[in-house]
């Protein structure tokens, strides 16, 4: 087994808090914690399902088993977030997962695009997860316990999907011709949606010492990818930003196609299990 799908574990580390012990808790978090939980389950339930697609379909057969896993590690991080997002309005993670709709989400427009070919996909997991990476490491610090605990299992597994992502933009961008142009033309369709990650959010204001103001993050994302950059030979796009608005439910066209896909069969069969 690779290092990388190695990383991303089913099994939960250590006495890493579980979605199953959040739903049990005394915790309930305020409305506009809650609001912030969601926002963050919401980005990883999305980017999950999008990169399951990808099982059966990779390059390579320890590609499916790694993007699977790190499909896994996501749905892992949404679950909890949402759980505890739930707590606060009574509803369970199943409820927020399958019975939202499109409005409703609080994803950024990023995890959203559709997978294109494997480089944009890599290219994609690049920004998501160097954000991730610093978005999590600052929340360990929180001073909301459930949030902190959260973050303390999904940091370490985020740092290897960033290495995950770091090891194919350089392969891809120092390899062929083809896998370079690939890797370019990647970066460039990913690139308009990097900024939504990190506007400044009022609601987190209100949250200081809770939330981590995305803004913040910022010049640590450009100081890692300009280190990798330079490696890779590759040069950051300067491309217009995308007009952004997934925080307020304004969402690309392609989160609709995303939902009906992922909720159908929990909404034809309430209550099904199996």
């Amino acid at each position: 087994m690779s290092e990388a799908s190695a990383s991303a574990t089913r099994i939960t580390p250590g006495n890493a808090l579980r979605p199953e012990d959040i739903a049990v808790s005394e915790a309930v978090p305020s409305a506009a914690v809650a609001q912030y939980a969601l926002g963050l389950g919401d980005d990883a339930l999305v980017l999950a399902q999008r990169l399951g697609w990808w099982i059966s379909r990779a390059p390579e057969l320890e590609e499916d088993v790694a993007l699977g896993n790190i499909a896994l590690d996501l749905l892992g991080h949404a679950r909890s977030f949402l759980t505890y997002a739930g707590r606060a309005w009574g509803k369970t993670e199943d409820d927020l997962a399958y019975f939202r709709g499109e409005d409703e989400f609080r994803s950024v427009h990023l995890v959203e695009q559709p997978n294109g070919d494997f480089a944009r996909t890599i290219a994609r997991q690049l920004v998501v997860s160097y954000y991730q990476f610093e978005l999590y490491k600052h929340l360990t610090g929180s001073a909301d316990p459930t949030i902190a605990a959260i973050a303390a299992k999904a940091v370490k597994e985020v740092d290897y999907h960033r290495d995950h992502s770091r090891q194919w933009v350089l392969r891809l961008a120092l390899g062929a011709d083809e896998s370079r142009r690939r890797m370019v033309e990647g970066l460039l369709l990913t690139w308009p949606y990097v900024g939504e990650l990190f506007q400044h959010d009022a609601l987190l204001d209100e949250l200081k010492g809770i939330a981590v103001q995305p803004s913040g993050l910022r010049a640590a994302f450009d100081a890692e990818l300009e280190g990798l950059f330079a490696e890779a030979e590759l040069k950051i796009p300067a491309v217009p930003a995308a007009v952004g608005g997934g925080r307020q439910g304004h969402h690309s066209e392609y989160l609709g196609y995303i939902l009906a896909e992922m909720q159908v069969l929990a909404r034809e069969h309430p209550g099904a299990t199996w």
